[in-house]
């Protein structure tokens, strides 16, 4: 009987279930990133002391080379939240869509630590898509054959899951990325009989070296650029001026709210956006985001906020192509 690779699976969130799953190289989605620079806290719902230490320094491969740092605690806001439930595979939610699920729900669940699987859920989780669904790669799937497969054991898919995670590709203006990677963690092993072209892939266990390069570059986490996030006075009427001047730009505010209340955040112009409000204190603990919630384009957050600091991320809707002017302005 043949035996078939044990496959992990991106988590999706609901609200992302009816939109179009466009066309991913060593690849990142875009509107899914870390703040470059964040401290991550990492929390073990359950696991032996053996899972743990090698959840741990396979995650530290990432960290090696990124901008970013993974605590391991029992912080109760956790951002990253690791079951071990052998029954329900390997998965991981992708990015900041981590923050959108329950504190007392796992992020991540490590089922099988197979080789480098600790690190592939890591890669997905600060934002790194699969490989396989790189709209470079130039895969061409047997679908039949794949959904066939992928239904029995190990892994027991439904078609639609294994459209999701093997056969969609995601678009251009979903991702940063290189050329395809053949080598990259991020990419499934697979037999030949799954592709038109008969040629399989083999099991990455490691980083490879464009994965290495391409965490640690300027699409990602680079060190030697973290930009200062700008100061946003409340109760400016006029707003704060800004612009995206190239694609995939992301800008990175900041203001105090010195008493408690209710607060406005919002944009204005003809320039289509996206904004994240975090805080306070840090850039990772997300309180709302909104596309669209203002005037036209605009995006704007309303939210109750006690005392302390924080931070107002903005980018274009079309991440691929989108520049333009804008203002920004905080209220109470």
């Amino acid at each position: 009987m043949t035996e078939y690779p044990k496959m992990c699976f991106d988590k999706i969130l609901p609200r992302d279930l009816n939109r179009p799953q466009r066309g991913l190289e060593a690849i990142i989605v875009i509107r899914k990133l870390w703040p470059n620079g964040s401290i991550l806290q990492v929390r073990f719902m359950g696991g032996t002391p053996e899972q743990k230490a090698l959840a741990q320094e396979q995650a530290g491969w990432w960290t090696e080379h990124a901008n970013l740092k993974f605590e391991f605690n029992d912080a109760a806001k956790a951002q990253i939240r690791i079951a071990f439930d052998p029954s329900d595979g390997a998965w991981s939610y992708v990015g900041t869509d981590c923050l959108n699920i329950p504190q007392n729900q796992p992020t991540m669940n490590l089922g099988f630590q197979d080789g480098g699987t600790s690190a592939h859920e890591f890669g997905h989780a600060i934002g790194l898509g699969h490989e396989h669904q790189n709209p470079k790669g130039g895969i061409e799937w047997n679908e039949d054959v794949v959904i066939r497969d992928l239904a029995g054991p190990p892994n027991y898919w439904t078609p639609e899951q294994t459209r999701h995670n093997v056969i969609r590709k995601y678009s251009l203006d979903q991702i940063r990325g290189t050329e395809f990677d053949p080598d990259s963690i991020m990419l499934y092993a697979f037999p030949g009989s799954w592709t038109k072209s008969g040629k399989g892939t083999h099991a990455n266990e490691l980083l490879s070296k464009l994965d290495k390069a391409f965490i640690a570059s300027e699409l990602a986490y680079p060190r030697d650029k973290i930009p200062e996030p700008v100061e946003l006075p409340v109760y400016d009427s006029a707003g704060t001026p800004a612009s995206i001047g190239q694609p995939g730009e992301e800008d990175m505010f900041k203001f105090t709210a010195a008493t408690e209340g209710r607060y406005t955040v919002e944009t204005s112009g003809q320039t289509d956006v996206v904004m994240k409000l975090f805080g306070p204190g840090g850039a990772t603990d997300l309180i709302a985001e909104d596309d669209d919630g203002g005037a036209g384009y605009n995006s704007k957050i309303v939210a109750d906020l006690g005392p302390g600091e924080y931070f107002v991320q903005v980018r274009h809707y079309n991440t691929s192509g989108g520049t333009g002017e804008y203002a920004i302005k905080v209220s109470k």
